[in-house]
C-alpha cells in the first residue's frame, strides 16, 4: 500500500483560511495537470479551467457566492466549468472528478482548498458565468477557494460500516 497516497486522502479537508501569499505559478500548473489527469467518460475531457488570481474578480465571486465568503481572503480561485456538448451526459461525473485530483494535489503541494458549488444553481451559475465572462455553452460546476493555509485541521477518515452493503443492499 502506498501510505503516502493514503494520508494525503485523509488530509485532504476542507481548508478556508488562508496566508495572502500567493500561490505560484509552478504550484497552480501542478494543480491543473492532476486535474487534467482524472479519468472521463470515452477520454472527452469535458472540462475548463478559469484561474483568478484578481483581487477584485475574486471579490466579486466572494459576494456571488452564498458560501464563498473565504474567497475574500483566498489568492486563488480556479474555476471547474464542463462543456456539456463535449461529454454528451457525463461531464458532470468528468469534472468532479477533476475535482477531486485537484483537491488532492492542492494537499500534496502543502496548500488548503475547498469545493464550493456552483451547478445546478441557476442563480450561482449566472453570477459566475458573469464575473468570469464564461460561454453559455459551458457551465460552471464549482469554484476552489486555494491557498496557503492559516488553519490545520487533522487527517480523518469517516469511515462508516453501516453504509457498506456487501454483494447485495
Amino acid at each position: 500500500m502506498n501510505e503516502e497516497l493514503m494520508n494525503a486522502i485523509f488530509a485532504r479537508r476542507s481548508i478556508r483560511k488562508y496566508t495572502a501569499e500567493p500561490v505560484s505559478d509552478g504550484k497552480i500548473t501542478k494543480l491543473l495537470e492532476a486535474a487534467m489527469a482524472a479519468p472521463s467518460a470515452s477520454n472527452r475531457r469535458p472540462w475548463h479551467f478559469v484561474v483568478v488570481t484578481d483581487r477584485g474578480k475574486l471579490d466579486e465571486l466572494a459576494e456571488d457566492h452564498p458560501y464563498g465568503k473565504m474567497l475574500f481572503e483566498a489568492p486563488l480561485c480556479i474555476a471547474v466549468c464542463g462543456d456539456p456538448g463535449a461529454s454528451s451526459r457525463h461531464w458532470v461525473q468528468d469534472c468532479s472528478a477533476a475535482t477531486e485530483n485537484l483537491l488532492l494535489a492542492a494537499v500534496a503541494l502543502g496548500l488548503g482548498a475547498v469545493w464550493l458549488g456552483v451547478h445546478p444553481s441557476e442563480e450561482r451559475v449566472a453570477a459566475v458565468r458573469r464575473a468570469l465572462g464564461i460561454p453559455e455553452a459551458i457551465v460552471p460546476l464549482n469554484l476552489v477557494s486555494i491557498g496557503n493555509p492559516v488553519e490545520e485541521k487533522e487527517p480523518r477518515t469517516q469511515y462508516d460500516d453501516a453504509r457498506v452493503h456487501r454483494e447485495r443492499w
